[in-house]
């Protein structure tokens, strides 16, 4: 039976890289493709990110792939943040999964790091955090401003996305899972992820858990990624730290990522961002195929 693909290719580069990939999932086959118009230029031209029940229609869908969002001409980016944000959370894609591998050795910006040290994955919790959206600004404008962004965690969540994070490594094997986060400053919210992973650990004796705050767990990847093989984060710790982990396999352009709800509806996307300077047809002035080409030169 051909699996049902949603395909939403974006804005900028977006629009050359993803039909590359249709090119790809065409000649494995198994896939029916529906492209989907949603980006900058359907929101320029009708006022809509997204058309009434469009959450609807993607979770008819097998799976969603969703290439690179963000246009200059919509400043602020709300036909990005409907797509992607709000596919994340209505669709209640709760786990972000990050496989960081270095495919070339020449690619990895660290000295004398090799394929065998850069190879671990990154569970960021995907729909709570501070990304939920919860907060607002007073005397906006004003040298008076106040603004305030509240960070939300809830055991549900927490649990759900640690115990993933367990899972998997017991699946395949790993033996080791570090959770980050920021409990020494962040004592209410994160106090919860201490509770949730002290809680989940010994019910896995064959693996090592152990916890780093934040600050010293992107220390240690730039420094000896090699440690880790599954770490677990929350959202915008999780964000942060897969930059990192792009830029030790290669760069963003090298980098994928999973938003996944267990047996239900699942969005794939690349992470690299849209690059309006590189994209002729909104203002650039290099081209992704020179760009592309150039990256072969090196390699070569």
């Amino acid at each position: 039976m051909a699996h049902s693909v949603a395909v939403v290719s974006g804005d900028g580069i977006g629009r050359e890289v993803i039909p590359q990939a249709l090119d790809v999932l065409r000649a494995i086959g198994g896939c029916t493709l529906e492209e989907l118009p949603w980006g900058a230029d359907y929101y320029l031209k009708t006022g809509v990110t997204i058309p009434r029940g469009g959450y609807d229609t993607l979770r008819s869908f097998d799976a969603i792939l969703i290439g690179a969002l963000g246009d200059p001409r919509v400043p602020d980016n709300r036909h990005a943040r409907d797509i992607l944000l709000g596919t994340r959370f209505e669709l209640d894609l709760y786990v972000n999964y990050r496989p960081v591998r270095l495919l070339d050795d020449r690619l990895c910006p660290l000295k004398n790091r090799t394929r065998r040290d850069v190879d671990f994955v990154v569970f960021r919790e995907n729909t709570e955090g501070l990304y939920v959206g919860a907060g607002g600004r007073m005397r906006p404008d004003t040298e008076d401003e106040i603004a305030i962004q509240e960070e939300v965690n809830t055991y549900r969540g927490v649990h759900r996305i640690v115990e993933y994070a367990f899972e998997f490594a017991k699946a395949r094997g790993l033996t080791k899972v570090c959770m980050a986060d920021k409990s020494n400053a962040m004592t209410h919210g994160h106090a919860l992820w201490q509770r949730v992973f002290k809680g989940l650990a010994p019910r896995y004796p064959d693996i090592q858990a152990t916890h780093l705050y934040i600050d010293a767990l992107a220390m240690l990847l730039v420094q000896s990624p090699d440690q880790f093989q599954v770490i677990v984060t929350n959202n915008l710790f999780g964000d942060i730290v897969t930059d990192i982990g792009g830029a030790l396999q290669g760069g963003l352009g090298m980098a994928a990522s999973g938003n996944i709800h267990p047996g239900r509806t699942s969005m794939f996307e690349p992470v690299h961002g849209s690059a309006p300077p590189l994209t002729r047809d909104i203002g650039g002035s290099l081209g992704t195929r020179e760009a592309g080409a150039a990256v072969v030169k090196r390699l070569r």
